[in-house]
């Protein structure tokens, strides 16, 4: 058991925590730790049985997982994410509202095109209202601080991540920020990013099953100690975890479908925060991607 004088006393040092030891979980407490980083507000009400039937194991492994990190039991560490509820309560039922959604959608047969259009905008509605819990203005803030000293961004998504990479690097061009957008034609993404330096930034978009090709980019930009800015579905997701800064991103899934209406919103404010900073006086270049991220909530 972690020394008690370690145990966090506040969900974000349990956050830091967590993704600092995340390599080193077993597989079992790997579910557990996604799971509390992805779903806070689930963590902080529901029971332990909820929980061990959401995350796919056994009550036991959660209560070894909350001992794992110093505390007495689950209780005391779902009291902290509690704790840090009582002051926005608005996203205090955001879960189980996206579960009530999804079972009153997935239990009726689809109707005629209003229907499934009334369908998408409850849903997306639900996932932007969310947006400004999952990424705060301090986290926002350092991603435009990174994009702003690059000499060079390079932009990257692929799959169902391509439209929001391709916005990005589009607006990017429109406000003259020099940009290499890497569409992988023909296979040629390593080639795309063979210039990245230490003074270059690269944005990697990617959600889940996570596009290997972006892996591998990031995997590539961190050898050239260039920073990279990930935006992804979790914190400890493979695009996540080298980045020197993440922006998390939890899309609304209908019907099976899983939108991107969140991400292109999170990519306009991106961008044209981006746009408003660099009417300010031009920041020193990145020295290095080696500065890990600070992850802000």
């Amino acid at each position: 058991m972690t020394d008690k004088l370690t145990t966090p006393t506040t969900a974000d040092e349990l956050r830091a925590a967590i993704l600092d030891r995340y390599e080193s979980l077993s597989k079992r407490l790997k579910q557990i730790a996604r799971y509390v980083l992805d779903e806070p507000n689930t963590v902080a009400l529901e029971t332990l049985a909820v929980l061990a039937d959401r995350t796919g194991v056994q009550p036991s492994a959660i209560v070894r997982f909350a001992k794992a990190f110093g505390f007495d039991g689950a209780t005391q560490m779902q009291r902290l994410f509690r704790d840090g509820l009582m002051s926005g309560h608005a996203a205090l039922a955001y879960g189980e509202r996206v579960r009530q959604f999804s079972r009153a959608v997935d239990g009726k047969a689809a109707g005629e095109p209003g229907q499934v259009l009334a369908e998408f905008i409850e849903g997306n509605s639900l996932a932007l209202q969310n947006l400004g819990e999952t990424v705060s203005p301090a986290a926002l803030s350092a991603a435009v601080d990174l994009m702003t000293r690059a000499e060079t961004i390079y932009v990257a998504g692929f799959r169902r991540s391509f439209p929001v990479a391709a916005y990005i690097a589009y607006s990017l061009h429109q406000v003259d920020k020099k940009t290499v957008f890497i569409d992988n034609v023909g296979g040629m993404a390593s080639q795309q990013v063979h210039a990245i330096t230490s003074n270059d930034l690269l944005i990697a978009v990617s959600y889940h099953p996570y596009a290997q090709e972006a892996v591998q980019l990031i995997d590539s930009a961190v050898g050239r100690k260039a920073a990279v800015l990930a935006i992804s579905d979790s914190l400890v997701s493979p695009v996540a975890k080298p980045a020197t800064q993440v922006l998390q991103v939890r899309e609304a899934e209908i019907r099976q479908f899983r939108s991107l209406a969140t991400s292109m919103c999170l990519a306009q404010a991106l961008v044209i925060s981006f746009a408003f900073a660099t009417s300010q006086p031009k920041r020193k270049p990145i020295a290095s991607g080696g500065a890990r991220k600070r992850v802000a909530s």
